[in-house]
């Protein structure tokens, strides 16, 4: 598919409802422009079905997606129970470690063990308990030992291996668990593009992650998922520390007042462009759509806002998991931001004035961009670290951004950014016949035309000299 209007880019969640080659091949169609793996509900066996499945349609159907790993991170949840039952107002109730299958305390009372032994230490006396994205609600009355004795004050059902959210408490799990560097391990194998780490709280949790891939000599790249209070609060160090961010919706509403949630999604999409960042809106875009073929209004309006924000992506997950219209989610999304993106465009065409540039070449960048818009011109850029492209989506203009790369890796990793439609091809000693070549690569797949003006961004030589230059061109 030739999304060539649209800047706003879309991850799947793949599950049961997509994982079939048929319904991968639908969703690449329709304009999908990463996969997005859940290792909450993935073995590695699976996961490197899937990976192998997705590219091998990819070849296919002669268009690429990268792959997000996604992996918990120190996620505290229930355990087991014989079968789902409810809970009720004023209940008390017991969460307890190491005791097994849920069931009974020795006084009667109904009890589930927790997944995490220090539970018990880092939890206190009037703290809430949030169970299943915050469905059941309990506060804590008194603890002894690992014994944790709860009031339940919202009822609900529950079952095996809910999540727990803990409001404002500092919760001592490591970042990186034994599993999520079995995870990793599995996606470095696999050359994922990118990894997903969940419940970041603050930078030294992605430096963890880095250091880890790093020592696996993988390239991938690092997306910083905020979840929790204590990554609002060091929101900022986080997103410089970080490759990307996903504004994890989900917990995040359940961790932070309801009320709030709107203003940290729009602080935490503009200190990304300011940091140059991509950004994901995620979770519950279009829930409704798990069983319905319409969205709601305000799942619209969601979606819209998020464009509207100028995000460089949005997420759908359980849409696509199991939901029963993945393919229709996609192309819901796909006309809500090309609409969106059309009304912003003719009301505010003009690049960002809130980014810093501090280098000369990024200086340049801008200058190139205000040139491409003048000349209502798309730019062509050649790059191998990714960072021009980085710096120009950042900027949000108005026009189209060829970013032409020889790294394989980089090719896909450029599909998370907004406006960016990047190109894989070799690079040639010769710099002029290495542009002939992408302006080529442009026209036989009809994403330009003869005569359309190009502003070209690449390195050339000026005697022994390699310099930066920008170049109005042809094609």
């Amino acid at each position: 598919m030739n999304k060539s209007t649209q800047k706003t880019k879309i991850i799947f969640t793949i599950g049961p409802a997509t994982d079939s080659e048929e319904q991968i091949e639908a969703l690449i169609k329709e304009g999908v422009d990463i996969c997005r793996i859940n290792m909450a509900h993935a073995d590695h066996k699976w996961t490197t079905e899937i990976v192998n499945r997705v590219r091998s349609v990819c070849k296919k159907v002669g268009r690429h997606i990268a792959i997000m790993m996604d992996i918990k991170g120190p996620e505290v949840r229930t355990g087991d129970v014989s079968e789902t039952f409810q809970l009720e107002k004023d209940e008390i109730f017991y969460f307890t470690y190491g005791l097994g299958l849920g069931g009974k305390t020795k006084d009667g009372y109904r009890r589930v063990d927790v997944n995490y032994p220090d539970f018990y230490r880092d939890i206190a006396v009037g703290n809430t308990v949030l169970v299943d994205s915050g469905l059941i609600r309990l506060e804590v009355l008194s603890i002894d030992g690992t014994d944790v004795k709860c009031k339940v004050q919202v009822p609900g059902p529950l079952g095996n291996r809910r999540h727990i959210n803990l409001p404002g408490v500092r919760v001592k799990l490591p970042s990186l668990t034994k599993k999520d560097q079995g995870d990793v391990d599995t996606g470095v194998a696999l050359a994922i593009e990118f990894f997903a780490l969940s419940f970041v709280r603050e930078p030294k949790d992605i430096k963890m992650l880095k250091d880890y891939i790093s020592q696996k000599d993988s390239e991938a790249k690092v997306i910083a998922k905020i979840e929790d209070q204590q990554a609002i609060s060091n929101l900022d160090e986080i997103i410089i520390a970080a490759d990307g961010l996903m504004v994890a919706r989900g917990d995040l509403g359940v961790e932070c007042s309801f009320e709030e949630l709107p203003t940290i999604q729009s602080r935490a999409i503009e200190k990304c462009i300011e940091e140059t960042k991509p950004v994901i809106v995620a979770t519950q875009m279009l829930e409704s759509m798990i069983s319905a073929p319409m969205p709601t209004r305000a799942e619209i309006t969601d979606v819209a806002n998020a464009v509207r924000e100028q995000a460089d992506c949005i997420m759908l997950s359980g849409e696509t998991t199991i939901g029963k219209y993945p393919v229709e989610c996609v192309h819901t999304m796909n006309r809500i931001a090309s609409k969106i993106e059309i009304e912003e465009k003719q009301k505010a065409p003009a690049l960002r004035k809130d980014i810093t540039l501090r280098l000369p070449k990024s200086k340049m960048l801008r200058s190139a961009a205000q040139l491409a818009i003048e000349l209502d011109a798309a730019i062509v850029v050649f790059t191998r670290k990714g960072l021009f492209p980085q710096k120009l989506a950042s900027l949000r203009p108005q026009i189209p951004i060829y970013a032409f790369t020889d790294n394989e890796m980089l090719f896909k990793q450029l599909l998370l950014l907004r406006g960016i439609e990047p190109f894989y091809m070799n690079f040639v000693s010769d710099h002029e016949e290495t542009i002939q070549h992408a302006f080529k690569m442009l026209k036989d797949r009809k994403w330009s035309t003869d005569g359309d003006p190009i502003v070209v961004v690449t390195k050339m030589y000026a005697g022994n000299e390699l310099i930066d230059t920008t170049q109005i061109r042809e094609i």
